[in-house]
């Protein structure tokens, strides 16, 4: 034991002199760039710089990873330190949705955004409390593992596997998603070129050496996102308040002059306030006709259509006979409004739908910092309103806890521990180190919304800066201003920013070197690449491990099931990346769907499966089958992107569906345990010694079989 703990002290200590050598190279790396920057090299081979250099770094860590060892593979050899699986935890867990969605989230939703940060924290109590120390005594390498263990029979594991499948495939969309944004924004690439760029990043991370190359792959990207988060916010405050420390200037300073500047767009008898009322006017306006236009197409169907096509041609036709001649602007619009005009009663109800909503943008500026904020014509409809937005951000924070303490990419973490004391120290790290990002989160979306608030807002159209341009021709929905009033002066009501655009482009708002710019892109690359990493060698190995190996074919060598894992990487991967580039939703929908499905599949078995010992087979059967089911069916009947658009129940928005998946979970277990046998003494045993670990971590006779 002695030995093995001078062993395991050595490791340690080699850790950390490597990867200080490699901080430091890396602060040498971002200094080079800068000075490159100075020398006038153009930005975009800087871009291909930064893009390229991490990744090459990335994959020779992987390439140096590499092993034939089944244990290596699936959980990297069980030695990974407590305060290096903190940080591989902390990377797989801050994904392009923590780095890029996060902040933008919480510019655009201001207070109730901050259901995120309270959802994804707090669930780390769950996941110490419930799950890591009792999954870690366990051993084995996945969840669906436990599962066929402790319930007994294929079919718990089987549905375990599509449970995993089913909600890291959704997540990984949302990291691919976001890879192939910072990739087709810092390279010119297009966007769905770009996602089979980044592929190629993700792959060559996890697909040589499995978990071992990713636990250290996962390592330096941890090191590289919280310096690149950081950096940006510490430039902002300096340049704002004078305060190094933003999370003690940004609410002391920077928030009460964006409540300042709230109340004067919002306040008609204010210069400002007058410009906005002219943009919100001219929306009001255009939904207004876009209404009548609806409901005229309902009634009077392809007549009704060719009429107002009429309308617009006899315009046309006004301006081009009118003496003296017609503006030329006139004209152009006329035109463009015949040739655009839909061509059918289905275009048209959707291009007229879209037009509808642009409604929404006539609001008041909603307050950063009230809670609920929500305005109805009447004060019922309003307080309606309110009480609807405090539901969905209670929901959606429970949501999130318990899909933190039920991801399996997150959970298959605590395997790779020493020992489960470790593996008790190491959840303590992966939520301190995710904690240093959260805590800044809302910090740079106050000071991102007073830097566009008092810099943008009241900017000529004629001087808009580069980084405008540059993001509205990545994507329109992340970046696009118009001139509503025709006055030339930017209003806000006239900006649409998409918050996964936020973190991305604030060195840009703020006007700081390209360098920056690069290294936050970098640090979004190494959020996306290292989650999509968990999630993919999560999904590869759920198939090749429990659903090839153990169910399909028990004799398999070692070499064929590394094979078999690499081949199912590989094309979940491609189908991945496929799937992304149909842009099915923004990152922070998609992930937060993923938690409501793993919420909803895994935690009622994963809970009752260890303090419950009368639970059963077939409740662990019904319980996973119920709650997934319950919770995928909401989200299709409710999410936009499928077009069935039925009515929520309750009012509880579809990222939430584990509202209803996780009751219908728990019901499952419970009564599917109750209506039939306790299951044998041999699982009440397993299930005793699970619950009561030794801190060294050795497993009773008999556990390691199951």
């Amino acid at each position: 034991m002695a030995a093995g703990q001078q062993t395991q002290t050595q490791f340690f200590n080699s850790l950390k002199r490597y990867y200080g050598f490699y901080t430091g190279g890396f602060v040498t790396f971002v200094i080079i760039v800068g000075i490159l920057e100075q020398l006038g090299v153009p930005v975009k081979i800087l871009g291909y710089i930064f893009l390229f250099a991490t990744i090459m770094l990335y994959a020779g860590i992987g390439f140096m990873s590499k092993t034939a060892d089944v244990g290596e593979y699936y959980v990297a050899g069980r030695r990974v330190p407590a305060l290096f699986n903190g940080m591989a935890t902390g990377a797989d867990w801050m994904s392009a949705a923590s780095f890029i969605g996060m902040a933008g989230t919480l510019y655009l939703s201001g207070f109730d955004g901050l259901a995120f940060v309270l959802g994804w924290t707090g669930g780390y109590c769950l996941v110490a409390l419930l799950l890591a120390p009792y999954l870690r005594k366990f051993g084995q390498f996945t969840i669906p593992d436990f599962l066929g263990a402790r319930f007994g029979g294929h079919l718990p594991r089987f549905i375990g596997v599509i449970a995993a499948i089913v909600c890291s495939f959704t997540y990984v969309i949302a990291q691919i998603y976001g890879v192939g944004i910072i990739t087709s924004r810092f390279t010119g690439l297009e966007f769905q070129v770009g996602v089979f760029v980044g592929l190629a990043g993700i792959l060559v991370c996890s697909f040589l050496g499995g978990m071992k190359a990713v636990t250290w792959t996962q390592v330096a990207q941890y090191i590289i996102l919280i310096v690149a988060y950081m950096i940006p916010v510490v430039w902002l405050s300096v340049k704002h308040t004078g305060v190094p420390i933003p999370q003690i200037s940004a609410y002391t300073s920077a928030l009460p002059k964006v409540t300042a500047l709230e109340k004067e767009f919002n306040d008609k008898t204010t210069p400002k306030g007058a410009k906005e009322e002219s943009v919100r006017a001219i929306f009001r306006e255009k939904a207004s006709a876009a209404d009548a236009k609806l409901k005229g197409l309902e009634t009077g169907g392809a007549t009704f259509l060719a009429a107002e096509k009429g309308k617009l041609e006899a315009k046309l036709g006004e301006l081009k006979a009118a003496n003296p001649p017609a503006d030329a602007k006139a004209l152009e619009a006329a035109e463009k409004a015949v040739k655009d005009f839909p061509a059918d009663a289905d275009a048209a109800k959707k291009a007229w739908t879209a037009e509808k909503a642009i409604g929404a943008r006539a609001a008041p500026v909603k307050a950063h910092a009230e809670a609920f904020a929500a305005s109805g014509k009447t004060p019922e409809e309003t307080e309606k309103k309110r009480n609807i937005a405090k539901k969905n951000f209670l929901a959606l924070i429970a949501c999130l806890m318990i899909g933190t303490a039920a991801l399996p990419h997150i959970l298959m973490r605590y395997y790779t521990t020493p020992s489960v004391h470790e593996a008790r120290v190491s959840v303590f790290w992966s939520l301190f180190f995710i904690f240093l990002l959260y805590f800044t989160a809302p910090v740079l979306a106050i000071l991102a919304k007073y830097e566009v608030y008092s810099s943008l807002v009241g900017s000529s159209f004629a001087s808009l800066p580069a980084w405008v341009s540059n993001w509205a021709s990545v994507d329109k929905t992340l970046m696009n201003i118009a001139d509503i009033n025709k006055d030339g002066i930017v209003q806000l009501a006239e900006i649409v920013i998409g918050g996964d655009l936020i973190v991305l482009a604030t060195p840009e708002i703020a006007g700081l070197p390209y360098v920056i710019s690069g290294l936050v892109a970098a640090g979004g690359l190494a959020a996306a690449l290292s989650t999509a990493d968990g999630l993919l060698l999560t999904i590869a190995n759920a198939m090749s491990h429990d659903l090839y190996y153990k169910m399909i074919d028990p004799n398999a060598s070692t070499v064929r099931r590394l094979a078999v894992s690499k081949g199912l990487l590989l094309v979940v991967a491609l189908c991945a990346a496929y799937v992304t580039s149909l842009k099915p939703g923004n990152i922070l929908f998609l992930v937060g769907a993923a938690f409501s499905l793993a919420a909803s599949g895994f935690f009622p078995a994963l809970v009752c499966g260890v303090f419950w010992k009368r639970a059963n087979y077939l409740g662990a059967v019904l319980g996973m089958s119920l709650g997934l089911g319950v919770c995928a069916y909401y989200m299709y009947m409710t999410y936009p992107f499928f077009g069935v658009n039925a009515p929520l129940w309750w009012d509880i928005n579809p990222i939430a569906a584990g509202t209803f998946g996780i009751p219908a979970g728990f019901l499952g277990v419970i009564i599917g345990s109750l209506i039939t046998p306790a299951p044998s003494k041999e699982i009440q045993d397993l299930v005793d010694n699970v619950r009561y670990p030794s801190l060294d971590g050795t497993v009773s006779a008999g556990t390691a079989g199951h």
